[in-house]
């Protein structure tokens, strides 16, 4: 008699193991392993708190060092060993896509009204990533330096002009106040010149590559505008306005707040320093317009499924799960990113009302461009820095540019036009 009670209770335990074995294990990458900031911790909880909100799906995250990221994802496709959801850069993400490395994100799109343009990642007509945040880049400056040579303060409405930002920049380096008037970066290798130095030239009418087809770089990358922006760039570096490519690393990320440098280009990520060094004295303006419109980059890093995920609904509930204005609250508090939607940005410290950092929610509102959208970006992307480099560093414009063209339409040649419709 006395056996029937541990019976009983071998079948709840038996029928609890059945429920816990019954979740499906689903498996992220992440790109950030090392992170100096909080966003490793915030992905960290937000698996966390998706695993214990629900009881099918039970996901484990593998971080890797973003330089050795997408490395790891192209081997990994390779071996058919890729993960459910994938982390992917923006502007990557369509190389990925076209690749066969992801599916299309299949979410309610209805969950998107209100996003910012740079956190949706589009490829053909179809949404494949989501971002939880985005970046933003503003001249960044101090209202005193402005006012003490005269110089009017821009507004998003009402941007400096070409001829008014250089006009500035001859004044500020007539002083002998700075040892440049103006840090573009140029110590920063890699994405950084694609994302925020194109924009530029994208002020100028020209581009990395004609949007209208994704089938050649001819005429928007050696065009009269593209020409007029390559000799405008060479000249901030022949007339002293900016320091070259050979930027010391440390002048970039201090230069601006020791003095020195008068305005810097850089990100909202940047910001929070400056802020901090300057207090109410610390101006974040928009881009000039060069004459087509005032641009900058747009995209970060974003969530998708991978092409072979077996789990593609639990992948989508998790991502759709992270897609609350909490999060971006959260990792926008937490690392100064700008957050996708303005009611999230009511509720964080750097981008409500009246905060420090609100311009740059604006200025990704109102001026924000992504990147090329196309599989062969992560090949113009390289041929772009190399040219920019190359005429900074006094090459001839149209040589360099018309080199630049010609290796980016060898390129879409080489791959069959990159499977635009």
């Amino acid at each position: 008699m006395k056996t029937l009670p541990i019976l009983a209770g071998l079948v709840i335990s038996t029928s609890l193991a059945g429920a816990a074995s019954a979740q499906t294990d689903l498996s992220l990458w992440y790109h950030g392993a090392g992170s100096a900031n909080a966003e490793e911790a915030l992905v960290n909880e937000l698996v966390e708190e998706f695993n214990a909100s629900q009881s099918d799906y039970v996901i484990s995250i593998e971080t890797f060092p973003q330089l050795a990221y997408n490395d790891a994802v192209g081997a990994a496709a390779l071996a058919g060993e890729l993960p459910d959801i994938l982390d992917v850069d923006g502007p990557v993400m369509p190389n990925w896509a076209w690749a066969g490395y992801m599916q299309p994100l299949g979410i309610d799109e209805s969950l998107l009204e209100g996003f910012l343009p740079g956190p949706i990642g589009s490829w053909n007509g179809e949404i494949y990533s989501v971002g939880l945040w985005d970046a933003a880049k503003a001249m960044t400056t101090r209202k005193s330096t402005l006012e003490k040579y005269g110089i009017r303060i821009p507004t998003l409405d009402t941007p400096w002009t070409g001829d008014e930002f250089n006009a500035a920049l001859q004044t500020i380096a007539a002083s002998g106040d700075f040892d440049y008037p103006l840090d573009l970066g140029m110590a920063w290798k890699g994405e950084w010149y694609p994302y925020a130095f194109s924009p530029l030239l994208q002020s100028f009418g020209g581009d990395i590559v004609d949007r209208t087809t994704y089938q050649t770089a001819e005429g928007v990358l050696n065009g009269d505008e593209a020409i007029a922006f390559g000799e405008w760039w060479q000249g901030l570096f022949e007339k002293g306005y900016a320091p070259g490519t050979s930027q010391d690393a440390a002048d970039r990320e201090t230069g601006l707040i020791e003095g020195k440098y008068a305005i810097s280009w850089n990100g909202n990520w940047a910001a929070p320093a400056v802020v901090e060094a300057f207090g109410e004295d610390a101006i974040f303006l928009p881009a000039p317009d060069f004459g087509n419109r005032p641009v900058i980059g747009a995209a970060s890093w974003q969530f998708g499924v991978s092409a072979t995920s077996e789990n593609p609904d639990g992948a989508r509930a998790f991502i759709e799960f992270a897609m609350q204005d909490r999060w971006f609250t959260a990792f926008s508090d937490g690392t100064g990113l700008i957050p996708p939607t303005r009611s999230a940005a009511a509720d964080t410290k750097f981008y409500a009302e009246g905060a420090p950092l609100e311009a740059f929610y604006g200025l990704s509102e109102g001026q924000a461009l992504v990147r090329p959208v196309t599989p062969g970006y992560i090949v113009q992307a390289k041929v772009f820095e190399k040219a920019l480099a190359d005429i900074a560093d006094g090459a001839d414009v149209a040589d360099t540019l018309d080199a630049a063209v010609d290796e980016i339409n060898e390129d879409i040649e080489n791959n069959r036009g990159y499977g635009h419709n």
